[in-house]
């Protein structure tokens, strides 16, 4: 499952996710949620024409395991999941749910650590934290070769340019002024 679009919106409450379903977009990611609106967001989204990314780790009330995942996976038949956990990664690509392993790039030790954890699970997607340090991009896109998200920290449409140059698939934001000025740029192309 390779992706196309080059922003991925992230919203973080209804209304951010509200303005995601009138944009043109037709991926975004769901960030902070309480699991009692899933079943509304999930229908709404579905309305729009729209296909969620879920981060399993941010939903309140759902412990982010392997049980959940396949609850997620079986009930919102979600379009992909984003997580830390590894038993998440696994369970979403059982399920033929795109997976994205989420990395913190904290220091050279939490890097190695993340290296062995990709190695395990072998995400769809990797998702790096912060994604506002390119030539970090480039290294873990040449070390594991799985495509990569950058989030975290990019302010300005030359921070997107700088990821996307330096490898990364695409870029998850909640920064709304990204995704006008993105959506001015693919309409220039």
């Amino acid at each position: 499952m390779l992706l196309d679009q080059k922003i991925l919106p992230a919203s973080s409450n209804m209304k951010e996710f509200e303005q995601f379903l009138k944009s043109p977009f037709e991926i975004g990611v769901m960030l902070e949620v309480h699991i009692a609106q899933l079943k509304n967001i999930n229908a709404m989204a579905k309305s729009y024409g729209k296909k969620i990314i879920y981060h399993v780790d941010m939903i309140q009330g759902l412990k982010s395991d392997d049980y959940s995942t396949e609850y997620l996976c079986q009930e919102y038949k979600p379009y992909g999941l984003i997580s830390t956990k590894s038993s998440v990664i696994l369970k979403a690509k059982q399920k033929g749910v795109l997976a994205v392993q989420r990395v913190f790039l904290i220091d050279s030790h939490a890097l190695e650590k993340s290296y062995k954890l990709i190695e395990k699970t072998r995400p769809d997607y990797i998702e790096v934290l912060p994604g506002a340090m390119p030539w970090m991009i480039k290294e873990v896109k040449e070390r594991v070769n799985i495509p990569i998200f950058a989030g975290g920290l990019i302010r300005t449409p030359e921070e997107v340019k700088n990821a996307l140059d330096a490898g990364a698939s695409a870029i998850t934001t909640s920064k709304r002024e990204l995704w006008e000025d993105i959506q001015i740029q693919n309409s220039d192309t």
